[in-house]
């Protein structure tokens, strides 16, 4: 397995990047990894040279390029290197915490989307309350606006890697709305709804709300990428907003207080590991011809290391391959069926 790393891409790079991919190599020693970025910075983090590759390249995308200029223009920066040796076949996956409308634009226009597929769409796997299992959303950005159709492709694309990436045999697919009646919301989800209940190869269980999500309402759940994004960026808020509140609380009650988070210490801990969304790994840019993953900007070298443990089940599993199989049996069944 090969995985292009942008190691320039993000706010703590290459340090978090570089540290991520060390740890992440112990555990899997059939990847191999390339670097992409300025060598003598990348060095001074690389502790073992086995399974590593440093591309050099002193330029970089920004995290305020405006993405498409960024991509056209600059040929060489880390990102577009990394996207471009998996275009040409020489890695398998590419992985960057850097600008994240540029990494779209670079799986869109460098690696390319699977034929059949309209709008591939930016996924994320959240964390449901007291289960390790999560839950698969999206679109979580990569489109601002959207058809009731392209819903309906989220709803078969999270479908598709619950099954053969999470492992869950027959996903419960929900659409976000603002209540759970058939009759309820824009309609845009009214007619999403429609045809969502009237797609084969899914298991539509209707509408879920909002606060149902980390319940585990469903296991994969579909919405425009403006409500997405919006919605990702909310419980990502609350989580951090609420750990923060129970340490000022802890630190500001005094010597009881204090006595009281030892006594707690163990049950702390999981609910920081429980609200952690970053054990799941990062967002996939899901329908492109190779696997595209972004993680946040200001990630450290633990999730980083989570998200290569994701790109290595996706590779191990080949879901994309098996997606690319799945759609070009869907067009062929159609043509003949138009005949």
């Amino acid at each position: 397995m090969r995985i292009a790393v942008d190691a320039m891409g993000g706010d703590n790079a290459p340090k978090a990047i570089v540290e991520g991919v060390m740890l992440a190599k112990k555990e899997f020693p059939d990847i191999a990894f390339q670097l992409y970025g300025k060598e003598n910075e990348i060095k001074k983090y690389v502790t073992d040279e086995s399974q590593i590759t440093i591309i050099h390249t002193d330029e970089k995308i920004n995290s305020d390029d405006e993405p498409v200029k960024a991509i056209r223009r600059k040929k060489t920066a880390s990102m577009v290197l990394a996207a471009q040796a998996v275009k040409e076949g020489r890695a398998d996956a590419i992985f960057s915490a850097g600008n994240t409308g540029a990494l779209l634009a670079a799986g869109l226009f460098i690696v390319g989307r699977i034929k059949g597929i309209d709008r591939p769409g930016l996924m994320s796997t959240m964390p449901v309350i007291g289960k390790d299992a999560g839950f698969d959303m999206l679109d979580l950005g990569a489109n601002a606006d959207n058809k009731p159709e392209h819903l309906v492709n989220y709803a078969v694309l999270g479908t598709f890697y619950a099954q053969k990436v999470r492992g869950i045999n027959t996903p419960r697919v929900g659409l976000l709305n603002n209540g759970t009646e058939e009759t309820k919301g824009s309609e845009l989800t009214k007619k999403a709804f429609e045809l969502l209940s009237a797609e084969p190869s899914i298991h539509f269980i209707g509408n879920v709300e909002a606060r149902e999500l980390l319940n585990g309402a469903a296991d994969v759940v579909v919405t425009d990428g403006f409500t997405g994004n919006a919605v990702l960026k909310s419980i990502e808020g609350t989580a951090l907003n609420l750990m923060g509140l129970l340490k000022s609380s802890i630190m500001d009650a005094g010597v009881k207080g204090k006595l009281g988070a030892v006594l707690l210490k163990d049950a702390l801990r999981n609910v920081k590991n429980e609200m952690d969304y970053a054990k799941h790994g990062g967002a996939v840019l899901f329908g492109l011809k190779a696997p595209v993953i972004k993680t946040h900007g200001s990630t450290g070298p633990e999730a980083v290391a989570y998200t290569i443990k994701q790109i290595h089940t996706m590779l191990e599993t080949d879901v994309v391959a098996q997606l690319v199989a799945h759609y070009e049996t869907t067009t062929a069944t159609e043509v003949s069926q138009s005949e």
